[in-house]
């Protein structure tokens, strides 16, 4: 298992997590100590970022199942104390999910933009789907000027290269 420090030398990797949890959580990480599990205050106390920012952090990341926590309470007070731990080892995984849910949004796009005909107001710059233009008289809703085609073909090009791109980058066989 790769240490969160080594693993934070992966430039893509590091944007990944700087994408979800910022500097102060980018921080943390660096500093989040190597063994055992790690309260929120002793993490706080230790690294000196924000306890609120600590927690943030955290709970982002166990949503992304890259830390994961247990409770224990305290029986005289009833209050819980949640001891933290990374789990780097599945930072792959996050982000194959992440680029798998990308990929899916993108190749809809792309769907969408291939089975459509488009219009444009060049007053507002609005771009209306065929079936809104001609419903709207070939006539901006907004400044009721003229709409005019619209030529999509460089959007679905760079679309379908991102699609190819992230199907290479997951290893899936590559189709337009």
């Amino acid at each position: 298992m790769d240490s969160a420090k080594e693993v934070l030398h992966d430039p893509a990797i590091r944007a990944y997590l700087h994408r979800l949890i910022g500097d102060e959580g980018l921080d943390l990480l660096e500093r989040f100590p190597e063994e055992g599990e790690h309260s929120d205050e002793d993490l706080a106390a230790k690294t000196g970022i924000n306890l609120n920012s600590v927690r943030h952090s955290l709970y982002t990341l166990y949503e992304k199942r890259l830390a994961e926590y247990h409770r224990i309470k305290n029986n005289e007070t009833g209050w819980l104390t949640y001891l933290w731990q990374l789990r780097i080892d599945k930072i792959y995984d996050a982000v194959r999910e992440d680029l798998e849910l990308v990929l899916d949004k993108l190749e809809h796009r792309a769907q969408f933009e291939e089975e459509n005909d488009f219009y444009i107001c060049k007053e507002c710059g609005i771009i209306y789907p065929f079936a809104r233009a001609l419903e709207a008289e070939f006539k901006c809703p907004e400044c009721e000027k003229a709409i005019t085609h619209f030529d999509n073909e460089a959007l679905l090009i760079a679309l379908k290269q991102r699609v190819n791109n992230i199907k290479e980058s997951l290893g899936h066989a590559q189709s337009s």
